[in-house]
Formats: structure tokens, C-alpha cells, sequence
């Protein structure tokens, strides 16, 4: 195997692979990323036995081959070359028996020792067969908008993931760890029609590197030419394709609860508030809340048109704060988990919100005014 790449292509897709590769003690293959040399393709690949990834790379390919290489070792040393032409060469010492990589750039010449390519695990081929199709920007914001709010606890594998529900023409992705929920809906441009209304559950690990490739996708050229995300879904497997990326991942098992049943309907009061207010308020609030409870009294007044925020704890001190809203109903009262309005809050990406409340006992509705495509629930926390 011998290829010549530039250094920020090498970069490039040792940053998209060389994450997911993980130190295990069992299995010392997962360390590393494969490196495929045949035909015309440049191929790095990774993976943990859940998630694997794969990029293709421009380069000039001399000889064929296939190696694996330490994956965080190889690309911090290709990220301190300078930006010039490297060589990388499979080397087999037929003295010792043994193979290395030798890495060329300028006057740095440095050998790798790496395992044979026979000993790395087969990543699932998914076919590529009537895609669901969606804008990446779109499904980046999505992820962010959702994935707070998954269940750490894996006692309940099901809540564990997020929930993408594939309609006729939308993606509804939805997150709940019991006390909180998150629906985002986005559209979809192509729908695999034979598969309406499929229902999976994706780790939440498989979102956060997607979303960690995604945004590593900044430049203006390379965003014009990979603009839409390809999704393929076997049985227990899904497929990401952005551009020359793959991303292959098994699905959660079971049965994601029917959330739909604890959305409210009817309010007693509405509100709309700046969201930005409402954050800075909320944060100083929360310096006074109880340690462990993170309680803030939200009071909701309908003739002076404003929400009074209140926070007390015994060892620090008390906090009231208010600001100007527009409040219809009836006057409210609910008390909150600050962490969790907070994150509801900083993820909503609009100026403005709508905060519906039936009474402190029953789930609260926050969404953004200028939009139906999103909305979060709180439980409260009753007194």
C-alpha cells in the first residue's frame, strides 16, 4: 500500500473516523481505523462494534493495500505536520516479520506499527434502496433540539435513544427522560413511500457523532456539495450517507412509549415572553433555588402582565425577580426543575416563546411564537 495526500486531507478524515475508534483491553483492533487502498478510493474506516464510520479521501493512490493504524496516535501526528504533500507506505521488515506505516512529509519521516487489516471487524453493509432525504442544517439543528433531554438511565433501553418517526412528508424526532419531553419536526424531501410511517429508536452516542460531523461541515463549497443527508434503514440498522461520509449504526430494541398521551390540550393561561429575558432571569433564580431540588416558583399575572420569579434556600438566601410578558387566561403558578427550563430554553433557537400552563400540578408546554415544529414539556415539581 502506498498513497500521497495532501496534509488537510488526511486531517480531514482522520478527524470524521479516528473518534468513534475506542481503547478497549479485549479488543485491541478497536483502537484503530482501517486504512483501504483499492481501485480508485482512499478509504478510512472505524468502529466500537455499535457505530461504525467511513470517509473517503482525494488522494494518489501507487499501490493498493489495506493496514490499520492507532487512530488517535496517527491523526494528532498528521495534525502537527505542516500543510504540504504526505507519503504513506505499507512497509513489511522481512528480517523481523513484522509491518509498520511509514509516514513521509518534507523532512519528517516517522514508522507506525499497526495490525493486520484481516483482524478488524466487518462494518453492516445496508442497501442503498429508496433513501429518506433531508436537509443537513435541518436535521443538525433537530438533534440539538432533542438529544438534552434523552434518559441517562439504562435501566429503560427504549428512552435511551431518540425517536424518529418517518411520515409522508416530515421526520418527527422526539426525546423524554420521564420528567421532560422534546418533539421536533422537519421535512423531508424524498420519503421512502414503501416504509410510511416506520418508527426507530437511534443511541443517542450514534446522534452525538453524527451531529459532531455534521458540524465539522463548514465550509461554504464543501456545505453547497453535501447539502442533504441520505438516511437507509435495514432491520435493526440505519444508514447516514453526508457527501463522502457513512455512518452505520444498530438501532435501540423495544417499544418507544406513546408519548402522544401526555401533551395537554387545554390551558388555563398562555404567556409570551422574550426568551432572552426569561433565560438571564431564570439563571439568577437559580443561584438561590434548593441544592438537589433546583426549584423555581414561576407566578404567571394576568393584570400586571408579567411572571415573578421566585427562588429560596435556607443556607444561601432568596431571590424574586420579574419580568414584562403578555399573560392570558387566568393567573397561574407553577414551580420548575431550573436545569431543565433552562435547557428547554436555550435550545428553542426563536426570540420569542409561548409558555402554557393548566395549573402546578400538570405538565407545562413551552414552543416558539413563530412556530409549530417544536415544542417541550416539563413536569412540575409539586409541592
Amino acid at each position: 500500500m502506498k498513497i500521497l495526500c495532501t496534509q488537510e486531507n488526511l486531517a480531514t478524515g482522520l478527524f470524521i473516523t479516528s473518534h468513534i475508534s475506542s481503547k478497549s483491553i479485549n479488543l485491541p483492533i478497536l483502537n484503530n481505523i482501517l486504512i483501504q487502498v483499492e481501485k480508485n478510493s482512499i478509504k478510512f474506516l472505524s468502529t466500537n462494534l455499535e457505530i461504525g464510520v467511513s470517509c473517503n479521501i482525494r488522494g494518489k493512490i501507487e499501490k493498493e493495500g489495506t493496514y490499520t493504524i492507532q487512530g488517535k496516535l496517527l491523526s494528532d501526528y498528521i495534525n502537527l505536520l505542516p500543510k504540504e504533500r504526505v507519503e504513506l507506505e505499507l512497509i513489511e521488515d522481512k528480517n523481523t516479520s513484522s509491518t509498520y506505516l511509514k509516514v513521509q512529509c518534507n523532512n519528517s519521516l516517522t514508522k507506525i506499527k499497526g495490525i493486520s487489516a484481516s483482524d478488524f471487524p466487518l462494518i453492516p453493509k445496508i442497501e442503498r434502496k429508496n433513501p429518506y432525504t433531508c436537509d443537513i442544517n435541518e436535521l443538525r439543528n433537530a438533534i440539538s433540539q432533542v438529544i438534552f433531554a434523552v434518559s441517562l438511565n439504562e435501566a429503560r433501553p427504549e428512552i435511551s435513544g431518540v425517536f424518529v418517526n418517518f411520515t409522508e412528508n416530515s421526520l418527527i424526532l422526539a426525546a423524554t427522560d420521564s420528567f421532560r419531553l422534546t418533539e421536533r419536526i422537519i421535512s423531508l424531501k424524498t420519503n421512502n413511500s414503501s416504509q410510511q410511517g416506520q418508527k426507530i429508536i437511534i443511541p443517542t452516542r450514534t446522534l452525538q457523532e453524527l451531529q459532531r460531523i455534521l458540524n465539522s461541515i463548514k465550509d461554504e463549497a464543501e456545505i453547497e456539495t453535501t447539502k442533504n443527508i441520505e438516511m437507509y434503514i435495514s432491520e435493526n440498522q440505519i444508514l447516514f450517507c453526508v457527501g463522502n461520509i457513512e455512518i452505520t449504526s444498530r438501532l435501540i430494541e423495544g417499544q418507544y412509549p406513546d408519548y402522544k398521551q401526555i401533551i395537554p390540550q387545554k390551558f388555563s393561561t398562555t404567556i409570551e415572553v422574550s426568551t432572552q429575558d426569561l433565560i438571564k432571569v431564570i439563571k439568577t433564580s437559580s443561584l438561590f433555588s434548593r441544592s438537589g431540588i433546583y426549584d423555581v416558583i414561576l407566578n404567571f399575572s394576568c393584570e400586571k402582565g408579567e411572571i415573578v420569579i421566585l427562588s429560596s434556600n435556607a443556607q444561601v438566601g432568596e431571590n424574586r425577580s420579574s419580568i414584562t410578558a403578555k399573560v392570558t387566561g387566568k393567573d397561574n403558578e407553577i414551580v420548575l426543575n431550573h436545569r431543565y427550563l433552562l435547557d428547554g430554553l436555550q435550545n428553542i433557537g426563536s426570540d420569542e416563546i409561548i409558555i402554557e400552563v393548566i395549573d402546578g400540578s400538570s405538565p407545562c408546554i413551552i414552543k416558539p411564537k413563530d412556530s409549530s415544529a417544536y415544542m417541550y414539556i416539563i413536569m412540575p415539581i409539586k409541592q
